[in-house]
């Protein structure tokens, strides 16, 4: 019974277009209370004490907490550097500082949300204002202030990768190309802002009813935080309204599970309730790391690339979170697609006072894309080379080795990515096209306005599929499986978050297919710690990949015991894909990864002299999905990804200074809206099956996002003939570039 590769309906279509479907905002409980949280609102400090005496005193105000509450006062994905609640007389060193103007400082648990933003607003604190850090390459100096005093340095991760001898490949490179880069912050500007219920369960556990993309880690942060089991902390994902990576790490969970635990031992066990505004959560929760990227390519007159130097220096603001990790990523991937046997990569981590950054779609991805797709077009126009052909030259093939000493994983098929984006946009490849000079065929009819000009680009990415360098890799599923003579109804029981790319949809799908029952008779029960094993995150493109895998693993054990009659038949799996290694901290060697997924895009564009401004006309992205689980969803996640990606390269505007945020409301910070959407957006879907992944699906969400602004770069440059080495491309940039504003 195929359901695997049909579009089918989402199976919470009808519960979101009608409403019923609740968010985490959605949910209340008898007797509930509702909380605030003080932010710092100052980029670097020492609290030197807080008064709470006049909040508390406020008719209807429970209780407020503050530092000194948090049993375990720490937290962090990859590192523990964050305090729960900033302040004096706590457990944890130095948290009396607060490092970025979104640290939570105290708590206010009310009767209403208004009492509790009154008894907020009545908290006294005494601040001791040092100096502020907002740049990375400041941070990174010797003698600059320590953002954590105990470390050594702000330099909180580094990388390398030394492979061959890239000073005597410069040497007798034909060309050398050099730039340096600087890519924007970026908010995530989900729908739903952050928001949740704490409460005690039927069985004492401390309850969580939150938006996140891992249920097993909020629990294991909770629990620590608590100084608890993690059986004793439940986390439940209902609906959740976006998430993009920006609910990979702790929001509203800890301080929630704390204010149900502290209204229990206060005689008051009642549930609590928060909703952030957009300006709570635009503070409240990391971006998109800012890059500093300098890079030196050398090629030889055939286009063969020999040599890439490079320099990444990443702002991790004001806290770890996931840099480490995102770091790792860019590092690889900043010699892009291609097989270049002389590599120099130096990498830096560094903490500012601004906000942390941290996951966002494409994890380090875009960044690393944006100038090595850059430098192969810059490369291209210095040696007179189309910029298919240049790319065709050097793409990864079957068996290439990577720049840190290892082959990259069989499925390689970025090569046939890379034409078929080509051929799709237009490109005449040159066997076919004597006597013509230029290789794109020409461009949708402009305008025909003399200050507007049509210009096309073209970029290429691959990107890993689950998580990299040796970070421990695993995802559970439990499939119970009930009936008399035949299966009538199948139970799936797992983890995952279901964030609106459809991860509940095709895990629904690939366990009808994996049973060979009708997808009517699949039942799921998801995102609850209480229900099932751990998943992993829904990140790193790796869900279906995983979730497929496990589900595969527990069908095939459940299938057995079925046929022996044991009914019900209930089994569970636990996926393990193949291991990889981390960096070796001098020479990068690793393997890396198990799995890529691979992109090509062509865009045209229309650019404005006058005004600055850049319509996107046409975009062409193709991507190898390994299989197509439901063909709709990879088109919409093809979709959303060149329009997320079109407001990161054009539009939004992030703009932080001395470590205050100035644009704090989605009427400062613009993305896109329905107007802002390319004209065309045409969905090349491949299927070159992964050789491991399920029914050879490989990841895909992030992947288009990946070469776009370098795409649009280079078709701005074919319009006006101007390298821009920095986005946004907003009008005054762009006008600024063309020469056409005074400084």
């Amino acid at each position: 019974m195929n359901v695997v590769g049909n579009s089918e309906q989402r199976v919470d279509a009808v519960g979101k277009v009608t409403g019923q479907a609740l968010y985490p905002g959605d949910v209340n409980m008898p007797m509930q209370t509702h909380m605030k949280i003080l932010f710092a609102n100052r980029p670097h400090a020492i609290i030197k004490s807080i008064d709470t005496t006049i909040a508390e005193a406020v008719p209807g105000v429970l209780m407020v907490l503050t530092a000194k509450d948090v049993p375990v006062n720490e937290y962090g994905l990859i590192m523990p550097d964050q305090p729960v609640l900033c302040g004096p007389n706590s457990n944890k060193l130095l948290a009396d500082r607060v490092r970025f103007i979104g640290d939570q400082v105290a708590l206010v648990v009310a009767e209403t949300e208004e009492i509790a933003s009154i008894g907020r607003d009545l908290i006294r604190v005494d601040y001791e204002n040092l100096p502020v850090i907002d740049d990375p390459r400041i941070a990174m100096q010797d003698g600059a202030t320590l953002i954590h005093p105990d470390r050594s340095s702000n330099v909180f991760g580094r990388y390398r990768i030394r492979n061959g001898d890239v000073e005597s490949a410069f040497a007798r490179a034909d060309v050398i190309v050099e730039g340096e880069y600087h890519t924007p912050a970026q908010e995530h500007a989900f729908l739903q802002p952050e928001a949740g219920l704490g409460f005690i369960d039927e069985v004492g556990r401390v309850t969580v009813i939150v938006g996140g993309q891992w249920t097993h880690e909020d629990q294991e942060q909770i629990a620590h935080s608590l100084h608890l089991e993690n059986e004793q902390v439940r986390v439940i994902y209902p609906a959740i309204g976006g998430a993009f990576g920006g609910r990979e790490d702790m929001s509203v969970q800890i301080v929630l599970a704390l204010a149900a635990v502290k209204l229990k031992e206060r005689g008051m066990p009642r549930p609590v309730k928060i909703i952030w505004n957009r300006e709570e959560s635009i503070i409240g929760h990391h971006k998109r790391h800012p890059y500093f990227i300098k890079m030196k390519w050398g090629a030889m007159k055939d286009g063969k690339v020999i040599a890439v130097k490079a320099e990444l220096v990443a702002d991790g603001g004001a806290y770890a979170y996931t840099s480490t990790k995102v770091l790792g990523n860019a590092t690889l991937l900043s010699t892009g697609p291609y097989e270049i046997p002389n590599v120099h990569v130096d990498s830096y981590a560094v903490y500012t006072n601004n906000i942390p950054n941290g996951a966002f779609r494409g994890f380090g991805g875009p960044q690393a894309a944006f100038a090595a797709e850059t430098q192969m077009n810059r490369l291209a126009e210095k040696l007179d080379i189309d910029p298919v052909e240049i790319r065709l030259r050097n793409l990864f093939q079957e068996g290439s080795m990577l720049s840190v000493g290892s082959p990259l994983p069989p499925g390689v098929s970025i090569d046939k990515v890379v034409e078929k984006a080509a051929v799709e946009s237009g490109w005449i490849p040159f066997s076919k096209k004597p006597g013509i000079e230029k290789a794109w065929a020409k461009p949708a009819k402009p305008s025909g306005l003399p200050f507007k000009r049509r210009g096309f680009g073209f970029a290429c990415g691959y990107k890993n599929v689950g998580f990299s360098f040796g970070a421990p890799e695993n995802c559970w599923a439990t499939i119970e499986l009930y009936g008399d003579l035949e299966i009538e109804k199948a139970v799936v029981k797992h983890a995952a978050a279901e964030v609106g790319q459809g991860t509940h949809t095709v895990i629904a799908q690939m366990a009808a297919d994996a049973l060979g029952v009708p997808l009517s008779k699949i039942q799921l029960v998801m995102s609850d710690t209480a229900t099932s094993h751990n998943s992993g995150s829904v990140s790193a493109s790796r869900m279906t990949f995983m979730a497929g895998n496990s589900i595969r693993g527990a069908a095939a054990q459940a299938l057995e015991l079925w046929e022996n009659e044991e009914r019900p038949a209930k089994a569970t799996y636990q996926y393990r894909p193949p291991r990889t290694t981390p960096m070796d901290p001098e020479t990068g060697k690793s393997e890396p990864n198990f799995a890529y997924g691979y992109v090509a895009q062509g865009i045209e564009v229309e650019v404005d002299l006058e005004l600055g401004t850049i319509q996107l006309v046409r975009v062409v992205s193709a991507n190898d999905v390994g299989k197509a689980v439901n063909p709709m969803l990879v088109q919409g996640q093809i979709e959303g990804a060149v329009v997320q990606a079109a407001g990161y390269a054009i539009m939004e505007n992030f703009v932080q200074r001395n470590g205050e945020t100035l644009t704090r409301h989605l009427s400062t910070y613009l993305i896109p809206t329905i107007l802002d959407v390319p004209e065309q957006v045409k969905s090349v879907i491949m299927e070159y099956p992964d050789p491991i992944g399920p029914f050879g699906a490989r990841g895909m969400a992030e992947m288009p996002y990946l070469p776009f602004a370098a795409a649009v770069i280079s078709a701005v440059h074919d319009a006006t003939g101007v390298w821009f080495n920095e986005f946004p491309l907003t009008p005054e940039r762009v006008l600024n570039g063309l020469g056409k504003l005074k400084n």
